[in-house]
């Protein structure tokens, strides 16, 4: 098992662990492949990016990834990591391979002097909530989750 950074040649395996993601979610209606690829291209290897990725290859098929952000300001003027998707095949499931993404995330916050490491599950992703809660990390029931998705962005523009 390894993992490295997204690379612009991997765009195609992205794009098929991503529909899987989407259909696990519960997703139906899924873009066309050449519609996928050009958006991970624009998200993860344009200059600047909007979105980093980290994968993990079992040999030369892709097993899992990592989508993440740094977002500024954290705690005073530091920056934190923001986990936006973890997701690992369900074929490759309870192999370590979630584990391997966190540490190595973990690895990439501690060398970017990142004050913390952020991100959410659903609520009834039990499975998910399982596995972060054996990282230990803190819960802040005091912080809420909010989204704007694009119809009502739209919405407000008007």
């Amino acid at each position: 098992m390894t993992v490295t950074l997204a690379s612009p040649e991997n765009a195609d395996a992205i794009v098929a662990l991503l529909e899987e993601m989407d259909r696990f979610y519960g997703a139906t209606d899924i873009e066309p492949f050449d519609v996928r690829v050009r958006q991970v291209q624009q998200a993860l290897f344009a200059d600047p990016p909007a979105a980093y990725a980290l994968l993990a290859w079992e040999g030369e098929k892709l097993a899992g990834i990592a989508s993440y952000s740094f977002l500024w300001p954290a705690v005073g003027l530091t920056r934190s990591l923001y986990l936006k998707e973890l997701y690992v095949s369900q074929e490759q499931r309870r192999a370590g391979i979630g584990t391997l993404l966190m540490r190595a995330l973990f690895e990439i916050a501690a060398k970017h002097e990142c004050s913390r490491v952020e991100w959410t599950t659903d609520k009834d992703n039990a499975a998910a909530q399982r596995f972060y809660e054996k990282l230990d990390p803190l819960r802040l029931p005091t912080e809420l989750f909010y989204r704007v998705d694009s119809e009502m962005i739209d919405q407000r523009l008007r």
